[in-house]
């Protein structure tokens, strides 16, 4: 591919040179400052003009030895040298051949190599031809790319026919280290030198790429930043111009962190957020964000507190002026205030008003706010199932938020506001969190002083605030959150306690909807006592208030009709007229003594409820039937009944193996409806009985009470409740558990004076007073085992459900 000519040595005057190659057919300038340069400079210029030019390995060294030189260099034609003020030459060499060193001697203070010149003659070949085409290329998108060099003048240079002129050309001109430019230098094989040289193209293209990628990137956010820059600028001059700058807004805003009474690490907090909004652009996304955070921070109340009215006489009037009856509840709210007057900075207290729909839980927290001084705000959680809700979002998010609490305290502007936590009973929970853990913290005396909220990630102090909560029943409330709070119930309200809310709240509220004056409208309480008994049913008075409106609607119209001269009586001669056929009818009406039905009570949301019990036979082998959407606990109760009364069927009459040969069913009604609880027992086993003996249960008494297998009667709850649902249908005799006497204290007097309660320790004594006539003639004692029972015996397992 290439030959060498005869190996030619020659002695000459040699040069080390620092940070750069010489390659032949290149004119390199370079200045000349060591003393044995000059003085080799000097040599060669008394001659024949040639010098040997070798780089040396580190440039660092003034004074380097033979053997810190690379052993290959080039012989170069001294074109032109010019002596300098300060005492340096500047010269211009011309390289002619590539030689590599034999010896190097020290003469006079400067180095003499004998060198071995080594003379390349190429022929041409494809390979050649194909390599210097490939190079060419790859230079001229070097060029292009490289912002150093002068794309004509590069083209120019390279512009030559020899393939080994043209790659040492190149390599003259590109930009990289001197190691391999010096490795260049030392391939003497021209294909070999050009592949080498378009191997070194390809990556240093490949970087200029990116680089200029880069490049373009920096340089159009760098323009969109100056723009962003420029019209800011422009914006802060017109805006002072009119007088309200951006630095005179921020300086308001770090006034206001300053005068609101923040805690000292969340002022600090707040400062630092400052200072960062300080230094963003104004329309950028960070500083809407910074901005929104500050202004939520300067929202909130810190130290701003309404100021509470302690006048236990003004509050007990304001209190009975909202709400009629809720006496213990009334009084809880007055011991609050009392303790406020002896205490300075008493812990906040959380209430739980628990009770069926309609008493007035909500309408309660609102009087004490009124009563109290206080700011009033609600929030309802019915159906929350995120605890980002109560707590609020992290700002890492868009569209971020506080939580609830934090949302409703800047709605109250207050340190110390009445909050309502309505429907606490109806929270639930999934993959986001649960809420309910999320409120203990808020409902803790002990904790809730550092309420934390994602948004604000601060400590807030909530220790001043009055939670009350609402909910309908407890049982779905988590007992570490029941904990926290003091429970107060609200039960269904009597006849009496439902009409005199009407006359005194609800008919007035109406009047005014409608616009009726007092003298058009008058409702006698005839007319609202038929009003509650025979269109509401209900433990609260939405039902009776909605009733209301809806025969103020029609005096309205009928005023609007024939003049407002016109006035009405609500009698209950006419509530027909205005609202139709009653919707419930007297449960005592056309009633008498039934075998096998028996009435029961039981408890509900929605207040205490009538379960009528049904039993019936049937010819069969031994199987116990229940129907109506009984719960386990319930038929668990109707099996230990099945089996008091076969232990006791000598006492009533009965055959030994009277269950070989007959079927019974138990129903209770309203099947649509579950039923669950132990209290059904005594009325289920008081059904069978009387199924099996053909005697009738009395219609006007109604029980509850748990049963044991040995016809113990135990207590039960919700007793106040039942006995109004009772007294609500028109049942004036109830059969409770002994243990439950106690209970009746929370029975309003004017129930307990229309009311005989009966209470019992044993089953024989219910079946007794139940039944139209009596078993024996007098209740018979439970003995502790039951006659012809052997526990030891197999039992008879026939009754199955």
């Amino acid at each position: 591919m290439f030959n060498r000519e005869k190996l030619e040595t020659k002695r000459v005057p040699m040069m080390p040179v620092r940070e750069m190659v010489i390659f032949p057919q290149m004119m390199t300038p370079f200045i000349v400052g060591r003393e044995a340069s000059v003085r080799a400079l000097e040599e060669a210029l008394a001659g024949e003009k040639k010098i040997f030019l070798a780089t040396q390995h580190d440039a660092s060294v003034d004074d380097p030895r033979p053997e810190e030189i690379y052993q290959v260099g080039t012989l170069a034609n001294i074109v032109q040298s010019v002596k300098l003020p300060d005492g340096n030459i500047k010269v211009l060499v011309e390289g002619a051949e590539r030689a590599k060193i034999v010896q190097i001697a020290n003469d006079e203070g400067f180095f003499r190599a004998t060198i071995r010149v080594i003379p390349v003659k190429t022929e041409p070949n494809p390979q050649l031809e194909q390599a210097a085409t490939r190079v060419t290329g790859l230079f001229e998108q070097y060029v292009k790319l490289s912002q150093s060099l002068n794309y004509d003048t590069m083209i120019a240079a390279v512009r030559v026919d020899d393939p080994a002129k043209l790659s040492d050309a190149i390599a003259a001109n590109l930009s990289i280290p001197v190691e391999e430019k010096q490795e260049l230098l030392e391939i003497f094989d021209p294909l070999e030198r050009l592949n080498r040289v378009g191997e070194i193209l390809d990556a240093e293209t490949e970087k200029l790429n990116v680089d200029r990628s880069i490049n373009t990137r920096v340089k159009r956010q760098m323009e969109r930043a100056q723009k962003e820059y420029y019209l800011n600028e422009k914006l802060k001059a017109i805006q002072k111009e009119l007088g309200r700058g951006e630095a005179g807004e921020l300086e308001q805003l770090k006034k206001k962190i300053e005068t609101s009474g923040m805690p000292k690490e969340v002022q600090e907090k707040a400062m630092q957020e400052m200072k960062r909004l300080e230094m963003m652009p104004p329309m950028s996304a960070e500083s809407t964000v910074s901005r929104n955070y500050l202004d939520w921070m300067l929202a909130v109340p810190w130290k701003k507190r309404s100021r509470e009215i302690r006048d236990i006489k003004r509050a007990e009037e304001i209190l009975n002026e909202d709400h009629y009856g809720l006496e213990k509840i009334k009084e809880r709210i007055l011991e609050f205030l009392a303790v406020r007057q002896l205490v300075k900075n008493p812990k906040g207290s959380i209430l739980c008003f628990v009770g069926p729909p309609g008493v007035g839980k909500t309408s309660l927290a609102m009087s004490i706010g009124k009563a109290t001084g206080r700011k009033f705000v609600r929030v309802s959680l019915g159906g929350v199932r995120d605890e980002a809700e109560i707590r609020g979002h992290r700002r890492t998010y868009i569209g971020a938020l506080p939580g609830q609490i934090i949302q409703m305290m800047r709605k109250a502007g207050t340190v110390n506001p009445v909050f309502v936590l309505d429907e606490v009973d109806k929270m639930s929970m999934d993959f986001r969190g649960d809420p309910s853990a999320a409120l203990m913290e808020v409902l803790d005396p002990e904790l809730n002083h550092a309420f934390t909220d994602h948004y604000l990630d601060v400590e807030y102090d909530l220790s001043k605030v009055m939670f009350v909560c609402t909910a309908n029943v407890l049982h779905t409330i988590p007992q570490p959150l029941q904990d926290r709070m003091e429970v107060l119930r609200l039960p269904g309200y009597t006849e009496q306690e439902k009409m005199q809310i009407a006359k005194r709240f609800l008919v007035r509220k109406q009047r005014e909807a409608t616009g009726i004056a007092e003298e058009n409208v008058t409702f006698t309480d005839e007319g609202l006592l038929h009003l509650i008994r025979h269109y509401t049913h209900e433990a609260g008075v939405r039902n009776l208030e909605r009733e209301i409106a809806n025969i103020s609607r029609k005096v309205a119209r009928k005023l609007v009709a024939e003049g407002k001269s016109a006035t009405v009586d609500v009698t209950p001669a006419n509530v027909n007229s205005y609202l139709g056929i009653i919707k419930y009818r007297d449960m005592l009406a056309e009633k008498k003594n039934e075998v096998g039905l028996a009435v029961g009570l039981a408890w509900t949301e929605v207040g205490g409820e009538v379960l009528r019990t049904e039993a019936t036979l049937m010819q069969g082998k031994g199987r116990l039937t229940l129907t109506g959407k009984l719960g386990d606990v319930m038929q668990e109760s109707a099996q230990a009944a099945m089996s008091y009364v076969r232990s006791r069927s000598h006492l009533f009459g009965l055959q030994k193996d009277f269950y070989r040969h007959l079927d019974i069913h138990v129903h209770v009604p309203e099947g649509a409806i579950p039923k669950d609880g132990p209290s059904a027992g005594i009325t289920l086993c008081t059904s069978i009985a009387s199924a099996l003996t053909r005697i009738p249960v009395r219609c006007d008494l109604a029980m509850t009470g748990e049963i044991t297998l040995r016809g113990k009667v135990l207590p039960i709850g919700g007793v106040k409740e039942k006995l109004l649902a009772a007294h609500r249908l028109g049942l004036r005799t109830v059969i409770l558990p002994r243990d439950n006497e106690k209970d009746l204290a929370d029975v309003p007097p004017e129930v307990q004076a229309q009311m005989s309660v009966k209470f019992v320790d044993t089953m024989d004594e219910v079946l007794y007073l139940a039944l139209e006539r009596p078993l024996t003639a007098s209740p018979a004692p439970v003995p502790e085992v039951a006659p012809e029972f052997d526990a030891s015996a197999p039992q008879d397992n026939e009754f199955t459900n």
